[in-house]
């Protein structure tokens, strides 16, 4: 049985979360459409309402201030492009970080070719962005930050809090992609002085097909939307709202909510169980800080063997060598290339990062079938 140790790429769904979708599904009394003004459709709005309160508490938000989305790219696409757009009259600079998710890059890119002006910061060689860095970057034209809470490739975690203190000062909006934080690291937006936020289902063991975007009242108010159609979500992502999958990815929020603390701590634990087995391997480095990372995400590289063969020898462990999003892409890391990495060993990189699903015995049994294959690998080809 393979054991599934790729959670930064998607989680499993949670037993509750199933059963309550699927309950949706069979209810014959939730299958009207949300905009209607019948009872029916109250009914179907009031479930929706109480899955966009289970979000808000997630991360300190109210409830009118979640939108929901397709996703995290959508969700992060809304944000960067939708605020730089809101904002454009006041000033058209954003800041963002060359690591971040390919979705906000792209996003900054699109906004490039309508004339923005982007800073991309490069990281420490730990990965981390100092919020002197954003500081200095900073312009008397800069109208948005946007930075990852946690970093998807190698579960580095930024200073969040800094840098939104440091914007709330200047009057700059701050958006925070927290995909991989959401259920793992503390997150209040308020103490954190963020203005948008970012979240995904399928990332906290709620279905794919499903996300959403805080937008902070007071600070933000309102972006500019990206699509055109229906009045729904305050007209900013118009489109019939699927019932059944905000209503799963409510029980998923409060599911992490409920555990965070307990499965942070459980994870931390299985995480320095599986460096300490993979770090005995001679030649193995760990990418990102030692001790600013997240709960869940073990990036190492390996001297002296192909990522991808190596990948292939670990066929019983389901993981990655990078971001999900990159998978078909030939090209090292990026980001790893961004912590100083040389080619061949950003080439070499595996992902390993864990869920409420994984067990003791699965991390041991993935620290054994490693250094098996890394040995071999080594002795039969080794990458020149």
């Amino acid at each position: 049985m393979t054991i599934y140790l790729d959670h930064a790429a998607s989680t499993p769904v949670d037993p509750e979360v199933a059963a309550q979708m699927a309950a949706v599904l069979a209810d014959a009394g939730l299958q009207a459409n949300p905009s209607s003004a019948h009872a029916m459709g109250e009914a179907v709005r009031a479930r929706i309402g109480q899955a966009r309160a289970a979000v808000a508490a997630l991360i300190g938000a109210r409830p009118a201030e979640i939108v929901w989305t397709s996703g995290a790219t959508e969700a992060n696409n809304l944000a960067v492009i939708g605020a730089a757009r809101m904002r454009a009259a006041r000033g058209r600079h954003i800041v963002t970080a060359a690591s971040e998710h390919v979705s906000v890059l792209a996003a900054c890119d699109e906004l490039e070719n309508q004339g923005f002006s982007v800073t991309r910061l490069v990281t420490d060689g730990d990965g981390i962005v100092e919020p002197q860095a954003v500081a200095t970057a900073l312009r008397p034209d800069t109208t948005l930050v946007s930075l990852m809470q946690v970093n998807n490739e190698t579960g580095v975690v930024q200073d969040i809090a800094a840098v939104g203190t440091l914007c709330r000062s200047r009057g700059i909006l701050f958006h925070v992609d927290a995909c991989q934080a959401a259920g793992r690291e503390p997150i209040d937006v308020r103490s954190q002085a963020v203005d948008l936020m970012s979240l995904s289902a399928h990332k906290m063991h709620g279905p794919k097909g499903v996300g959403a975007l805080f937008i902070s009242r007071e600070t933000a108010g309102r972006v500019e939307p990206l699509l055109f159609g229906g009045g729904q979500e305050r007209g900013l992502r118009p489109g019939t709202i699927a019932t059944q999958q905000v209503v799963g990815m409510g029980v998923a929020a409060s599911l992490a909510a409920a555990r965070r603390s307990s499965d942070s701590a459980r994870l931390t634990t299985l995480r320095d169980q599986l460096w300490q087995a993979i770090g005995e391997v001679p030649g193995v480095y760990l990418n990102g800080h030692p001790q600013r990372r997240a709960c869940h995400i073990v990036n190492v590289s390996v001297a002296g063997v192909e990522g991808e063969s190596l990948l292939f020898a670990m066929r019983e462990v389901a993981l990655s060598s990078g971001s999900a999003c990159a998978a078909d892409s030939d090209e090292p890391s990026a980001v790893l290339r961004l912590l100083g990495r040389s080619p061949e060993l950003a080439q070499s990189a595996l992902r390993f990062s864990l869920g409420r699903t994984t067990t003791a015995e699965e991390v041991a049994q993935a620290g054994q079938l490693f250094a098996a294959a890394v040995a071999h690998l080594r002795r039969v080809a080794p990458a020149a």
